[in-house]
């Protein structure tokens, strides 16, 4: 047998994605090639001594392309033939039920005279979701590939002697009451809360996500205007060493571009400001710290005024920085480049000649069809 052949079925042996009876065929070859006759190999294999005869025949053949074969089963036979499955798929993809906007397994059984756990398994198999959607938006920016080889710069070779901080604010935070109290977390059982609410008012959370270490510094604030925006710019510059420069990842909301912040920032040279592309929030990090606030403490709570709400807030970022978990930031503005590219070639051949991936566009700027 040639090496190359050898090296190849030895790779397969070890390889995690081999199929156990292509390893198996492997091995019997591997062994064959030593010198070891059949019923050795189906001895120490524990195999019929058949099995190794008819492998070792078939090989001396046909080579190494035959250990892949895979022999049909003697189960049952399936009741749907390909051309079914197909049509299927192509339903579920490029067609909608009556008055809905997408297929259910139930929908789509009765539409093909197939039960349901047949569509399930069928979508399944190839990867189908229809019922989970995702959102996304293109950035329109002019200076987009400027703005993100300038923050992901940053994230990914932050300056020295200087720290990287993820500005924004989480605004209109509802201090919510449920009007009942719910059932506490037990075995065979879930927490439960009612699904009405009273409102308490809201409170703005302005925080500042330092990458490397990943504390964060927050303050709640009634409103969220420029003048709390400078209220919380002189606390980070009480907070941080003064020979240390800061570089602050801001989205572009109106309060962060105000001429008294701009000019207040002028008049503090150690603030440099970084600002991402419209419509890419993704961008920055601290949005995600946000997810967090809101899943862990916020949505599941239970606040009887603002004062609450914002004891509530404050008692979660004094957990977070006791044991701060940095957000590792790894995509290039290579990778992000390609992603954007294939998005755009995708939404080009859904309507040629549109920049919005949308049936029809919308004059309102806050469409929800990117």
């Amino acid at each position: 047998m040639p090496e190359s052949d050898r090296q190849e079925m030895e790779r397969w042996v070890s390889a995690h994605r081999t199929p156990q009876q292509v390893a198996q065929r492997c091995r019997i070859i591997l062994a064959a090639t030593k010198g070891q006759q059949d019923k050795d190999i189906a001895e120490n294999m524990r195999i019929n001594v058949k099995t190794v005869a008819l492998w070792r025949h078939r090989f001396s053949r046909e080579g190494p392309d035959c250990l892949w074969e895979v022999a049909a089963g003697r189960g049952r036979k399936p009741q749907i033939s390909t051309e079914k499955i197909e049509e299927i798929i192509h339903a579920t993809l490029q067609t909608r039920p009556p008055g809905a906007t997408h297929w259910s397994c139930r929908t789509m059984a009765e539409q093909h005279d197939v039960s349901k756990a047949t569509i399930n398994r069928i979508w399944q198999s190839h990867g189908l979701q229809p019922h989970r959607t995702k959102t996304f938006k293109l950035s329109r920016d002019p200076k987009f590939l400027e703005k993100l080889t300038d923050v992901v710069g940053l994230y990914l070779n932050p300056p020295d002697k200087a720290l990287v901080l993820c500005v924004d604010e989480k605004s209109q935070i509802q201090a919510l009451d449920r009007t009942q109290p719910g059932l506490p977390l037990k075995k065979g059982r879930c927490g439960t809360m009612t699904h009405d609410y009273k409102r308490n008012g809201t409170t703005t959370l302005f925080a500042a996500l330092e990458v490397i270490q990943g504390k964060v510094i927050g303050q709640c604030f009634a409103r969220h205007r420029h003048q709390e925006f400078l209220k919380f710019l002189k606390r980070l510059d009480v907070e941080f060493p003064v020979e240390l420069k800061l570089h602050l990842v801001m989205d572009n909301y109106g309060t962060h571009k105000h001429p008294r912040v701009q000019s207040w920032l002028q008049r503090h040279p150690r603030f440099v400001s970084h600002f991402v592309p419209t419509s890419s929030s993704w961008l920055n990090l601290v949005e995600r710290w946000f997810g967090e606030l809101t899943g862990k403490r916020i949505r599941r709570g239970a606040f009887v005024s603002v004062a609450d709400l914002v004891a509530a807030i404050e008692e979660y970022l004094t957990a977070w920085n006791a044991n701060p978990k940095p957000f590792i930031w790894t995509a290039t503005v290579e990778s992000i480049m390609d992603k954007l590219a294939r998005c755009k070639q995708t939404l080009e051949k859904i309507q040629p000649g549109c920049t919005l991936p949308c049936s029809r566009k919308r004059k309102r700027n806050n469409s929800s069809c990117l």
